[in-house]
């Protein structure tokens, strides 16, 4: 068994862009919501309030994610981002969500007149603007791994938990400030209050919505997965492939954070001495993490294929 470090470069770009754009954001928004009395652009200030709050846990799971390996994490701790993960998605549903659907209600119950809907129109647009850079900045990220996969399969394959919570955030971010534009709008046109409020609502169920698909995701990689399908595919191939081995009998992975954990099973080929067979074993191992610097850990077993037994006549 040997190891080979990974990296999380680019998805720490991708929070850093998020924070910066989320931060001005927010001030904005409170500033406009206090202003002109906007429970549409209240409940938007909240939600970017929570996703500053998010982007900072995500940074500080990945910080712990690089903490070394111990006799209590044999395996380090890469798989702890997935829990800060979590934290973010359930804060994204209950203070985005719950608090917009909350607000949206009270609005309705007692409406209240927008006060100068021009100024919070100009923040809503401003913020769709930083939101589309933000985005953007994820999106590049995404496009390095993504390959010739739509963004739907890349989110329900990637194992970048971070990159897949920021990317639903900034997405969530675009359609709620676009429904509150149109729900503002829809009040300074009609002079009814209750649109504002609808937008709030339509909102609140928006990032609910988003936050439960982010905590599906997120749900199942705590539980443990595979590494993505075409790198697990890949690696199989590649051990198979190689002159040492005549056939791999079984192959698991285990996506670890920013690592992977791969354990063979291969019938290798005959080999003169025992020392030999440990070279062959070592020179497949040290080939796939050349290969797949992410790969951290190889666990290799030579065997045999196990014989069927004969049916009983």
């Amino acid at each position: 068994m040997s190891s080979s470090p990974g990296g999380s470069g680019g998805s720490v770009v991708a929070i850093f862009w998020a924070l910066g754009a989320n931060a001005g954001i927010a001030i904005a928004k409170f500033a406009a919501a206090f202003y002109t009395g906007s429970g549409a652009m209240l409940a938007e200030a909240i939600h970017s309030l929570a996703d500053c709050a998010n982007q900072l846990l995500l940074l500080i799971g990945l910080r712990q994610a690089k903490d070394g390996v111990t006799e209590v994490h044999p395996l380090g701790t890469g798989r702890v981002v997935y829990v800060y993960a979590m934290m973010v998605a359930l804060m994204l549903f209950m203070l985005g969500g719950a608090f917009s659907v909350y607000e949206g209600i009270g609005r309705l119950r007692h409406p209240e007149e927008v006060h100068d809907p021009v100024v919070a129109l100009a923040v809503l647009g401003i913020s769709l603007a930083l939101e589309g850079l933000s985005l953007r900045g994820a999106m590049k990220e995404i496009r390095k791994t993504q390959g010739d996969r739509s963004f739907w399969r890349w989110f329900r394959e990637t194992r970048q938990s971070e990159l897949l919570v920021v990317a639903g955030e900034d997405i969530a971010a675009l359609a709620g400030l676009t429904l509150a534009f149109v729900a503002v709008l829809a009040s300074c046109a009609t002079g009814n209050s209750r649109y504002d409020a609808f937008g709030s609502i339509a909102v609140g169920v928006l990032l609910m919505v988003v936050a439960a698909l982010v905590m599906r995701e997120v749900k199942s990689m705590i539980v443990g997965e595979s590494a993505e399908p075409a790198v697990r595919l890949a690696i199989r191939l590649h051990i198979q492939a190689r002159p040492e081995v005549v056939s791999v009998l079984s192959i698991i992975t285990l996506q670890w954070g920013d690592a992977i954990v791969v354990a063979v099973q291969a019938e290798m080929a005959p080999q003169p001495t025992a020392t030999a067979l440990v070279d062959a074993i070592n020179v497949v191992e040290e080939s796939i993490q050349t290969r797949w610097p992410a790969v951290r850990w190889v666990f290799f077993e030579p065997d045999h294929p196990k014989e069927l037994p004969t049916p009983a006549t």
